[in-house]
């Protein structure tokens, strides 16, 4: 089943990235990405490590924007793992013009402590630009998809079966606003509305250091409407890390 997952999800992406014949305006960046990565280590009478890094990339052929994100979390206290989950989506963006778009993505989630081996989900529909001017960006996303959580061996022991699924109404919200020339601040809030609701608020501040370097504070909640037994619904997360942008 993860095999069938992970051709489906390249399936879907590479339409966008074998596209051809794109009409390019001279001096445009046609690819971009920042990349991330924070870590804590202490030893003595605590011994607490932790790491987080993403990459986030930006491919533009003609009407497509495609989107390549790649995150990793990894926490250790007193050698025990208290937290561990990887991330990889890919989203493509068909413009119309400029304010309007088709979208389709896929995600795929490895995050143990929630009760799943993985999470999947895939969703198409519409998405519409409200304000794009170079300072402030707000745009929504909506459209049907489909999730698909697989159960750990303790989990479907517990339940009496492997795995969780169903369609889902798919929406995104996503503001940002550079309030100087040096910083940035940005809200992303993610719903997946099936069966449950899975939710995700990412709240962010970035700070240019010097050149392409920044530092970036960010504050991330995971919501479950209905979790595992013994899980929490409410997962939160806040990270500082070193941001380099090309």
């Amino acid at each position: 089943m993860k095999k069938l997952l992970l051709t489906a999800g390249l399936s879907l992406a590479m339409p966008f990235a074998a596209y051809a014949g794109a009409d390019f305006v001279e001096g445009d960046r046609t690819f971009a990405g920042e990349a991330e990565l924070g870590a804590t280590l202490t030893t003595g009478n605590t011994d607490t490590s932790s790491m987080k890094g993403r990459v986030n990339l930006k491919h533009e052929l003609g009407n497509w924007e495609n989107q390549y994100l790649l995150e990793g979390l990894y926490k250790e206290d007193e050698g025990s793992v208290t937290a561990k989950r990887y991330l990889g989506a890919i989203q493509g963006d068909y413009q119309f013009n400029e304010s309007s778009y088709l979208f389709a993505n896929t995600s795929y989630e490895v995050d143990p402590f929630t009760g799943y081996d993985f999470t999947s989900i895939t969703s198409a529909g519409y998405g519409y630009k409200f304000i794009d001017d170079g300072v402030t960006l707000f745009k929504a996303e909506a459209g049907p998809g489909y999730i698909y959580q697989s159960l750990d061996s303790e989990s479907e022991a517990l339940k009496g079966y492997s795995s969780e699924s169903s369609a889902v109404a798919h929406a995104v919200v996503h503001y940002e606003r550079q309030l100087s020339e040096s910083s940035t601040f940005k809200q992303v809030f993610i719903a997946d509305w099936g069966d449950k609701l899975d939710g995700r608020s990412e709240t962010s501040l970035t700070a240019n250091i010097v050149g392409s370097l920044a530092m970036k504070v960010a504050v991330i909640v995971r919501y479950n409407s209905s979790p595992l037994d013994d899980k929490e619904s409410t997962d939160t997360e806040t990270n500082m890390t070193l941001l380099y942008s090309f």
